[in-house]
């Protein structure tokens, strides 16, 4: 990539590229909506396209003729899909269609599992913290504070979307939970368990203090899936503000860590009982991992980290003739 193709083009539906925006800056690129007439000017400019998933499923092939000029420009197109093997509930037709299309030149996905490619050129690409949001302004400080064992007001805690009775896809998170807060209750284990709904960053981060051990189970992502796979955002968000966390079980998390080093996994709600405690019991242990968890996802697993991963996999700009050069 030449020095002066400095511009990164993005579709206004793009949530996902959000938190990727400021980073994407922070590397010297100019970030803008995608203007037809002006990508056309600009082309020689231009790095890539950031297109939104979802917006490309709801019309891949209006998506994909757009896409098509696009690379007849010399514009690669990418995107980061955050929501297999679930995909919004999309209807497996539009899935089909838009695999059969491949309309990406760079398919980037959290999640592997069902097998689908939907770009020339497809990669795993995990989640992230939002340190902007859950990073520490003095991690000495705070790291050293969360060794103190008598400044916990909760021994187990999780918070997110629990309604099972509204939602199809948190109906297993909301049984499991109403499980393990009974057998918790029963041990007279300190639990909180509720919903995110109005919780502001600092709330969040504050529970997360609070609790000797933060759990995540289940994804909407999960949803009809026969295991879960991609690791959702909390699992990179609660190691960078220093909190411990206890995850289920999940494909991909030897992608991105090391159990027993950085990575405490539970399997099942018996096993999660025997995890937790078993980590209350090792407290020196869990703040040992804990410590060893947010120094590897402060390195490896930020949106900084993924702004660059994605700009690195980018293939060569493809040619005039819609092949790549």
């Amino acid at each position: 990539m030449s020095a002066d193709q400095r511009t990164l083009i993005t579709h206004d539906a793009a949530k996902t590229f959000i938190p990727l925006a400021q980073h994407f800056r922070a590397l010297g690129y100019q970030v803008r909506p995608a203007a037809p007439d002006a990508d056309a000017a600009e082309a020689d400019r231009i790095a890539a396209h950031f297109a939104c998933f979802y917006q490309t499923l709801k019309h891949p092939l209006r998506a994909s003729l757009r896409f098509r000029a696009m690379r007849q420009r010399g514009i690669p197109v990418m995107t980061w899909n955050r929501d297999a093997p679930h995909y919004l509930n999309q209807p497996r037709w539009r899935l089909d269609l838009l695999e059969r299309l491949r309309p990406f030149d760079l398919y980037a996905t959290h999640s592997t599992i069902d097998g689908r490619h939907f770009g020339r050129h497809d990669i795993y690409l995990a989640n992230a913290a939002d340190t902007g949001r859950y990073g520490l302004a003095d991690p000495v400080a705070t790291l050293r504070r969360l060794r103190d064992s008598a400044q916990y007001r909760y021994d187990v805690s999780f918070f997110g979307s629990m309604d099972g009775d509204r939602y199809k896809e948190m109906r297993e998170r909301q049984a499991f939970f109403t499980e393990l807060g009974r057998r918790l209750g029963a041990q007279g284990i300190r639990f909180l368990f509720r919903e995110a709904v109005g919780m502001g960053d600092a709330e969040q981060i504050e529970l997360i203090h609070a609790s000797r051990i933060n759990l995540n189970f289940g994804a909407a992502c999960d949803h009809g899936a026969a295991e879960a796979s991609g690791l959702p955002e909390r699992c990179f968000g609660i190691p960078a503000c220093g909190g411990f966390l206890l995850c289920d079980k999940r494909r991909h998390a030897r992608d991105d860590f090391t159990p027993g080093e950085d990575w405490a996994e539970f399997d099942g709600l018996d096993n999660c009982l025997a995890q937790i405690a078993y980590w209350m019991a090792n407290f020196d242990a869990a703040r040992d991992l804990a410590e060893r968890c947010h120094a590897h996802v402060i390195e490896h697993h930020t949106y900084a980290r993924r702004a660059s991963q994605l700009l690195a996999a980018l293939p060569a700009r493809p040619g005039q003739d819609g092949e790549a050069r």
